[in-house]
């Protein structure tokens, strides 16, 4: 009988192996940890030095994680695998080498060199509780499980939802898991003229009126919808029947929007409202906003595309889904697991870390620290 099993070979697996020493790490692809390989476009944005203050989901539950492991802590971890790391403007983590494969390979040798027995094409399809421990696949038995298998998004990675499957087995809730983090598919004929453009904005989501997440950054326009890192970070609350609206001036309220015009109206009284519109906008979002605008409503001076500046709405048609999702939002219900040491409170001797949980971030490394800090703790205690 094992000591300790862990169920996953990506980034909480990987770390957990790290710290548990002497276990048996199953992986169900033919090698481990293909998801970090794709990370960060293959740079690998490994952590963040905000971590602690992010609004993770769940983040009281992460919190006893992430106050064991904060960036220093990162560092120092990662430093004792022999890989460096750097630290950019935002505070965002990445490998001095700028490779995700530099990363993989600190882990999976700090798995080797720490005693694990790293079996790969090894899928675990039953988990059974027997005494002294767990009975998996009806041959393995093991004292302590950690089911570390990921969660839903980029299946092809080995993603593909199989850990919720296992831990439902043994009693457990799932929280419906949804594509995050993944470009929002939306319909409508201004799209042509915008694909390919950027534009700093704030963007919400919203149906029936109610406001149901924002965020403020960049927005890229896509031949069918939305991506960059706001529409990214709105993309769990984006399904259809809601509306996504961007304010492409958050700077400015209406009022001060319109004060701004009627100054450059009176400079320049020949300027058309796309040259008005020129000093705000590039041009072809400009020409986007007036062709999307209504004409100036009845008893009112505020021309209907400075309205449309403020509120320029896209029907959403859905998403890319989890095969294009960078991760995803659900998992286990946290409320059945002990913050302080990520242990099932329903079967004792189960461990759960990274994406399995309920917890998940926004970009910029939130989530493969979330998988470092809760794979640490995990493994550690196991």
């Amino acid at each position: 009988m094992f000591n300790l099993v862990i169920i996953g070979a990506g980034a909480s697996g990987l770390a957990a192996a790290v710290t548990a020493k002497n276990c048996l790490l199953l992986e169900k692809m033919p090698r481990v940890g293909k998801k970090i390989l794709v990370t960060g476009n293959g740079r690998c944005n490994l952590g963040n030095r905000h971590v602690r203050a992010h609004e993770y989901q769940n983040k009281d539950f992460a919190a006893p994680a992430l106050q064991a492991f904060g960036a220093a802590e990162c560092e120092a971890f990662f430093h004792s695998l022999g890989l460096a790391l750097q630290e950019d403007s935002e505070g965002r983590l990445y490998p001095r080498s700028n490779t995700a494969a530099s990363v993989l390979d600190a882990l999976r040798y700090g798995a080797i060199r720490a005693g694990a027995e790293i079996k790969c094409d090894s899928p675990v399809t039953q988990i059974k509780i027997i005494s002294g421990g767990f009975l998996l696949n009806e041959n393995i038995k093991a004292h302590k499980i950690i089911i570390a298998a990921g969660g839903c998004a980029a299946p092809a990675h080995g993603s593909d939802g199989s850990g919720f499957s296992l831990l439902r087995g043994l009693g457990h809730s799932i929280v419906e898991p949804k594509p995050a983090l993944v470009q929002i598919k939306c319909a409508s004929p201004l799209l042509g003229m915008l694909k390919g453009l950027r534009v700093r904005a704030k963007i919400l989501i919203e149906r029936d009126t109610q406001v149901l997440r924002q965020a403020e950054g960049e927005i890229l326009f896509t031949e069918d919808g939305l991506s960059g890192i706001a529409a990214m970070e709105v993309s769990r609350e984006a399904r259809a029947g809601c509306v996504a609206v961007l304010d492409l001036l958050p700077e400015y309220s209406c009022q001060e929007l319109m004060r701004l015009l009627e100054e450059w109206q009176v400079a320049c009284p020949e300027y058309n409202p796309a040259q008005l519109l020129a000093g705000l906008l590039s041009k072809r979002v400009a020409e986007a906003v007036i062709k999307n605008s209504p004409p100036r409503r009845g008893g009112t001076n505020v021309p209907g595309w400075l309205t449309t500046c403020k509120r320029f709405c896209f029907s959403i048609a859905g998403t890319r889904g989890f095969a294009h999702a960078q991760v995803t939002a659900g998992g286990v219900d946290v409320r059945e697991f002990i913050p302080k040491t990520l242990e099932s409170r329903l079967a004792p001797g189960l461990y759960a870390c990274g994406e399995a949980l309920d917890v998940d971030g926004c970009c910029g490394g939130f989530n493969l620290h979330w998988a470092w800090a809760s794979g640490v703790l995990a493994g550690q205690l196991a």
